[in-house]
């Protein structure tokens, strides 16, 4: 397997990418694009791409959006339609550049919302597979943002994070003022889901921090196609992390099954 960092410019912009590619062997329509939490950057999935790579014989597209990771700075505000303009604007380029045909969008917390909308607007897509996914606001996400926001100066999160971003004060201010913005606060995407019409599979932990299950459930109710709904047990926000084997055995099942 090969493994390739990489820069795409859209404009004056640069987003870095990095792909894990199978020999020739492997179909270039066989391509799961990650899209990493609201937080979160390529390093931030560590080393679980490279294991699901292994396992599914996909090949996979990471990138790190605008503000986060080693991709260009953010200069214009986060506006309470940040999601969408992610959806819409940045991720069909990378689709267009990386990908063949159209791929699976693999995506975690605002990554799976953002696949969501994606899918919503009938874009090209031959599967979802989403972790934690948001498709409305609950008061118990904006809790913990807030709790988050408060320790955010007195503990070592600001340390930690300079591991994975290159502004880790901008990147945390900018997600964190977007999410707790009166502007954000009606933000709803249960219109767009009856639109998606290709398999889903929705995983979320049973102690998720940030989201109740009746986000999953409503993704199952207003969904036209197929949805296999996964709950882990001890497990919170970060499944592929908290319990990696298990959430690639999961995707190697859903991916066999359902999009071969």
């Amino acid at each position: 397997m090969k493994i390739k960092n990489d820069f795409l410019k859209i404009g004056n912009e640069k987003i870095a990418i990095k792909l894990l590619n199978h020999s020739k062997s492997v179909k270039a329509e066989n391509t799961v694009v990650l899209l990493h939490e609201g937080l979160g950057s390529i390093e931030m999935w560590k080393d679980w791409p490279t294991k699901l790579a292994l396992k599914t014989k996909m090949n996979l597209v990471l990138y790190s959006r605008i503000g986060m990771g080693k991709s260009s700075e953010e200069k214009i505000k986060k506006e309470p339609n940040f999601l969408e303009n992610e959806a819409l604007y940045y991720l069909p380029k990378v689709i267009n550049d990386y990908c063949n045909i159209s791929p699976i969008l693999l995506g975690h917390s605002d990554g799976a919302s953002i696949a969501l909308i994606y899918a919503g607007n009938k874009l090209p897509c031959k599967g979802l597979i989403l972790e934690a996914p948001h498709v409305f606001i609950e008061k118990i996400t904006i809790n913990e943002i807030k709790k988050i926001k408060k320790i955010w100066k007195i503990n070592n999160l600001k340390e930690k994070f300079s591991k994975y971003h290159n502004d880790p004060e901008k990147t945390f201010e900018s997600w964190c003022e977007v999410w707790l913005s009166e502007g954000f606060s009606k933000w709803n995407i249960i219109n767009l889901l009856g639109n998606i019409t290709c398999p889903l599979l929705v995983i979320q932990g049973a102690n998720d921090q940030y989201g109740t299950l009746k986000q999953i459930d409503l993704i199952e109710k207003n969904s036209s196609s197929l949805v296999k709904k996964v709950i882990i047990d001890n497990c919170k926000h970060s499944p592929h992390l908290e319990k990696p084997k298990l959430v690639v055995d999961y995707i190697e099942k859903f991916i066999q099954y359902n999009l071969n």
